[in-house]
């Protein structure tokens, strides 16, 4: 779900010797189809390192029908879909063309691996359909994070104006009203529940099953008061080590943050330099209370299993999934 604190978890793991991090990939097309900004400050056309992707993947974006990805995009990924996907079988024919849709997805990664030397990819997109597609590749070591954060944070972050590089006549990332996304924030994460139910029930299926999966729920709120746990925990799920330097900072509270790639994301993105780490609390004084109840009212089942009601307060943890192939 966006608005949970996705971009800096994917900035400070992506800081990582070995990890390479690259937005939110989902939005590829969309964004190399405008021709939008990379985080790097340059057009994504005239960056440097989305030109090397895609000259390895696909030998060059041009041979890449963008349209036509983004509307099977819309269609295999949708939420729809996901009942389908979570299966142990698809129809041979369907199965053929999950598998050709996230190839495209599975090509830009190991593309990305190659060009920036890192054994690790970090997709930061928000939403369980790619995921849901890229399981049923059957030689993608795919591992999911599961993220969430405060739905009653996540509205009031979707209420404000939150500036963005002008794009398409918008400089102002999307808003919803507090109700509309916590329903949004609930079929989400009732989605990667989904997930959850569907590795434990389909591991060990055979070739025609879908690719093992791990998941790791992590809450923003965990991560953001211990940040250094919390990239101790991401680090060990996707099989790297984090630099002392790294934990050392991480432990006083900031982090420094390099140049990347981040093809999409929120402004965050564009940062780089030293920055402190703090909880976003503002929405505790920020909601109105009759918001802070709809919101309360519409997570509730949510808030209670993910620690956000009465004392409990969980750290992160992995939920689900067989082990992964290996590597």
């Amino acid at each position: 779900m966006g608005r949970s604190g996705s971009t800096l978890v994917e900035r400070i793991l992506g800081a990582t010797p070995g990890v390479c991090g690259l937005g939110e990939v989902a939005q590829i097309w969309q964004r190399l189809g405008r021709d939008d900004v990379c985080s790097c400050g340059r057009l994504l056309s005239a960056c440097d390192f989305w030109s090397a992707v895609g000259a390895e993947a696909f030998g060059g974006w041009h041979t890449v029908d963008l349209d036509r990805m983004s509307e099977q995009q819309s269609r295999l990924e949708a939420l729809r879909m996901q009942p389908r996907l979570a299966g142990s079988r698809l129809p041979p024919e369907l199965r053929a063309v999950i598998q050709r849709h996230a190839e495209h997805y599975a090509r830009i990664y190991r593309a990305a691996s190659a060009v920036s030397g890192s054994e690790v990819i970090v997709d930061s997109s928000k939403f369980s359909g790619l995921a849901f597609c890229l399981r049923w590749l059957p030689d993608l070591d795919l591992r999911v994070v599961h993220l969430v954060r405060d739905p009653r944070g996540v509205a009031f972050s979707f209420a404000k104006r939150v500036k963005q590089p002008p794009r398409d006549g918008c400089d102002e990332m999307p808003r919803l009203a507090p109700a509309r996304s916590a329903m949004y924030w609930a079929v989400q994460n009732s989605a990667f529940g989904l997930m959850a139910w569907s590795c434990r029930r389909t591991a060990g299926r055979g070739a025609d099953g879908p690719a093992p999966v791990r998941l790791c729920r992590l809450r923003y709120e965990d991560f953001v008061a211990d940040p250094a746990a919390g990239l101790r925990t991401l680090a060990d799920f996707a099989g790297v080590q984090p630099s002392a330097v790294e934990l050392s900072d991480l432990d006083a509270g900031r982090v420094r943050l390099d140049l990347s790639h981040s093809v999409a994301g929120n402004p965050m993105r564009f940062v780089a330099g030293d920055i402190r780490l703090r909880a976003d609390e503002a929405w505790r004084t920020g909601l109105v209370p009759r918001q802070r109840f709809a919101v309360t009212a519409i997570c509730a089942p949510w808030l209670a299993r993910y620690g956000y009601l009465g004392s409990g307060r969980p750290a992160a943890r992995a939920v689900a999934g067989a082990q992964p192939a290996p590597r």
